[in-house]
């Protein structure tokens, strides 16, 4: 079976340009890889397409990776405490956005919580021995919980600006690549390209329609792509879910992307920065459809730190279109928030 979602959109994209085809980019970035599929005539010279949408890439790294020692983000990590730091465009839109989540999730998603990243391995640091993973100690757990608090992050907006108040580690791996998303997209609009499909590490944004009309359909993403051929469920895990990505875009918080095993232990690398832990929910993922992939990303990630019950709850309280998958003795739930509901077709 297949559920389909189509955004709600006043006016449609126009038909495509007579002898245009699909051109497919591919690429590495943020330790992952990135594709693009666009429409432009047959003629079009790719070498320069694909230049600039690395160039936009590395663009977010060289600002926001805390792997590179000389990003921009790095370089604020390590600074003193009280010192002001004025950050380019693109990390200062990140970071501002990064904050208004923190806040209006009261802390489920922490820009700040990059500490607790790092103590749980899941950073540059990695937590390995020869007998494999190494849980941290409730002392280096403490540790972290002080060097965290999105509250003690001041910015001055004016002049794009941020203050360091001393230890505060920030990681902005939960919205960065749905950023980077939206700066390859804004740059093929700015080249002239209008219909595409843009992925970064699982995060899409789409635009436009292909030669044949057809949108850009996508299948949300699933923690176990083969249940969707069975029906081991008590909801109808059997069903596929697509959407048609009209300027719309997508991404996928969930706790089978990354995470240690320790005996019988599963730590997810998506840590509660309210309690320093990896989410223990049984919530396997959410997805968000959201205009910006900035948005969706950072909102997957508060939404599933959240929880079913109180990411659902909040999700319907703020229309936020999303889709999330419990793990449950029978196999897996569903439960679509409102706003997704309200997509299908």
């Amino acid at each position: 079976m297949r559920r389909t979602l189509v955004p709600l959109i006043e006016n449609p994209p126009a038909s495509p340009a007579l002898g245009g085809v699909v051109h497919t980019l591919h690429g590495q970035t943020m330790g992952t890889s990135w594709s693009v599929k666009l429409v432009a005539e047959a003629t079009r010279r790719l070498p320069p397409l694909r230049q600039a949408i690395q160039t936009r890439l590395d663009t977010v790294v060289a600002q926001m990776s805390t792997w590179e020692s000389t990003s921009n983000l790095s370089i604020y990590n390590q600074s003193a405490a009280g010192s002001w730091h004025a950050l380019p465009d693109d990390f200062f839109t990140v970071l501002e956005y990064a904050l208004q989540v923190a806040h209006a999730s009261d802390g489920a998603y922490d820009p700040s919580a990059g500490a607790l990243v790092n103590a749980w391995g899941f950073g540059p640091n990695q937590r390995y021995n020869e007998a494999g993973f190494i849980a941290p100690t409730e002392q280096t757990l403490e540790a972290a919980r002080a060097q965290c608090g999105w509250q003690r992050i001041q910015i001055d907006a004016a002049n794009k600006r941020v203050q360091q108040p001393g230890s505060i580690y920030i990681d902005l791996s939960a919205i960065a690549k749905g950023y980077g998303v939206d700066l390859v997209a804004r740059e093929l609009l700015r080249l002239g390209i209008d219909s595409f499909l843009v992925e970064v590490g699982g995060e899409l944004r789409g635009a436009g329609v292909k030669p044949d009309g057809q949108p850009w359909w996508v299948a949300l993403e699933h923690p176990l792509p083969d249940a969707l051929a069975s029906a081991a469920s008590n909801t109808a895990i059997g069903v596929e879910t697509i959407a048609a990505l009209y300027d719309w875009s997508v991404a996928t918080s969930g706790d089978y992307r990354r995470y240690f095993e320790n005996d019988t232990t599963r730590y997810s690398h998506t840590i509660d920065p309210r309690s320093g832990e990896p989410i223990q929910h049984g919530l396997a993922s959410v997805t968000v459809l959201h205009a910006d992939c900035m948005a969706a990303d950072a909102w997957s990630t508060a939404l599933n730190v959240m929880g079913a019950e109180q990411g659902l709850a909040y999700a319907n309280q703020h229309d936020l279109a999303a889709l999330f998958i419990n793990r449950s003795t029978d196999g897996f739930e569903e439960h679509l928030s409102a706003s997704l509901l309200a997509l299908l077709q």
